[in-house]
């Protein structure tokens, strides 16, 4: 159980010590082999009988290629399990500081199975048990390779805008040279993702964990644990490349970071978009930003927004600052168009807002390719900032002091661009492009859990996709 696991020793991200002897497996023992080749048969004559043959095992197509047509066992030396077997089960009953359960690899199977191969002498089914601990040590081992590096669940969604990244690298020949050079858990975990967040996250969860049990309810204690678990498992789907420097928008946390040298540099505070609305997970770089934009409105909401106002004040667009065109860009009069009639089927305008103080991009907008049309920008609404709930926009991403932000960009460039104060913005409200000299990475991600100097904070989780993920990979929530 979990909270037993927190009153244990600490967990630790290597196995047990890298010296040790040197040891030859039972390459040449051929009813063990002959018996992991019956074990591993696909010709027999059905799958409801190969399953009840081999239950539970999960990566068979991986076990089978590691395997070969030899069959040879590769984690028993002489009457019973090596070294490296050792290793491997030690680390497999580790899995909770990574956020998956042991139970997933089989944890307690294979420690019956081990301990069957303790007796003396070799009775008869010897061969097959000891066939069925080496081919399942190899599919939990393998398993759980491909699990820390892109996630036990990265065949699936959480939601529309958080996507799985995919199959990562192939675990079998890297656990291959593992076993010859007796360095099994150094490469059971180097598939994890490499960057900082991952990695913060899961020593903090390993320091918690270890913690004698809090005075919390062993249900609260399990739905945190679980919490991050899931944002374990988010990182394994879509980890940061590498990048000396980088902005990280964090969704759920509803603040923008700029990262350096491993570490935090500056905080700002966001708005992101709505729960009905959300700002979406992507990777991009910022290469310029525009002052004293002016701001083409989305359809969305123009329709959806604008219209309705339109149908009962026609003069809703000029008292804002809007200008009306339609399809040929030719400017139009409000007034004179029967709104009456216009819906959102046959709305065939376009609505821009020119720069000016009241502008809903404010003095500046940072810009950057992604598919979503959505942009991080000031805006004339600051009292919004002091919220603590501030999933409020239609998905772009505001920011609280975004001209801070753009003198740090230039001055990482080493660009001697003047900045305009916001007063001069708004005097002289023409748009103007700035492009860096060094373009800087971006990547909007959602984390409902993080970790800051060795501790777990837990935030909201604004879109409500956690649950999604936590039964994912745990099954059904615990009841009070």
């Amino acid at each position: 159980m979990l909270l037993a696991a927190r009153c244990g020793p600490a967990p630790t991200q290597s196995g047990p010590p890298a010296t040790r002897p040197v040891v030859t497996t039972v390459q040449g023992d051929s009813s063990v082999a002959a018996a992991i080749r019956v074990l591993l048969d696909t010709t027999s004559a059905s799958a409801a009988g190969r399953a009840a043959a081999r239950p539970g095992l999960q990566a068979g197509a991986e076990v089978r290629a590691f395997y070969g047509p030899a069959g040879a066992p590769v984690w028993l030396v002489g009457a019973g399990p090596g070294p490296d077997a050792a290793a491997a089960l030690a680390l497999l009953a580790q899995a909770p500081a990574h956020g998956l359960r042991p139970a997933d690899y089989g944890g307690e199977r294979l420690l019956l199975l081990r301990d069957s191969l303790a007796g003396p002498g070799e009775p008869v089914g010897r061969a097959s048990q000891k066939a069925r601990f080496d081919v399942y040590l190899s599919d939990a081992v393998l398993g759980f390779m491909r699990d820390v590096s892109r996630g036990r669940l990265h065949r699936y969604t959480a939601s529309a805008r958080e996507k799985a990244a995919g199959p990562g690298g192939q675990p079998g020949p890297q656990l291959r040279a593992a076993l010859a050079g007796h360095a099994v858990p150094a490469a059971m975990l180097a598939g994890q993702p490499a960057n900082r967040e991952y990695r913060q996250l899961q020593q903090a969860l390993a320091q918690w964990l270890a913690l004698p049990s809090a005075p919390d309810s062993a249900v609260r204690q399990r739905a945190r644990y679980e919490q991050v678990a899931a944002n374990l498992e988010r990182w394994r789907w879509d980890a940061l490349p590498p990048a000396p420097d980088y902005v990280l928008i964090n969704l759920a946390a509803c603040e923008l970071l700029v990262v350096a040298r491993d570490s935090v540099q500056r905080r700002y505070r966001v708005v992101v978009g709505k729960p009905t609305t959300p700002t979406p997970i992507l990777s991009s770089i910022i290469d310029h930003f525009t002052l004293a934009p002016d701001w083409h409105v989305p359809r969305s909401i123009a329709t959806r927004e604008m219209l309705p106002q339109l149908k009962r004040d026609a003069g809703y667009l000029a008292s804002h600052n809007y200008a009306l065109y339609d399809a040929r860009g030719r400017l139009l009069n409000a007034r004179r168009i029967n709104w009456a009639r216009v819906t959102v089927r046959n709305f065939s305008y376009t609505i821009r807002q020119s720069a000016g103080c009241d502008n809903a991009l404010g003095n500046i907008v940072f810009r950057f390719a992604n598919p979503y049309s959505v942009y991080v920008h000031d805006t004339p609404e600051r009292q919004v900032f002091a919220r603590p709930y501030r999933a409020l926009s239609h998905g772009c991403v505001r920011l609280e002091t975004p001209f801070v932000l753009a003198a740090y960009l230039l001055r990482r460039g080493g660009q001697p661009v003047q900045l305009p104060s916001e007063a001069e913005c708004a005097r002289q409200p023409r748009p103007r492009d700035v492009r860096l000299r060094r373009p800087m990475p971006l990547f909007v991600r959602y984390a409902t859990c993080t970790a800051e100097g060795g501790r777990l904070r837990f935030l909201p989780d604004p879109y409500h996709r956690d649950e999604t993920i936590r039964r994912g990979l745990f099954g059904p929530s615990l009841t009070p």
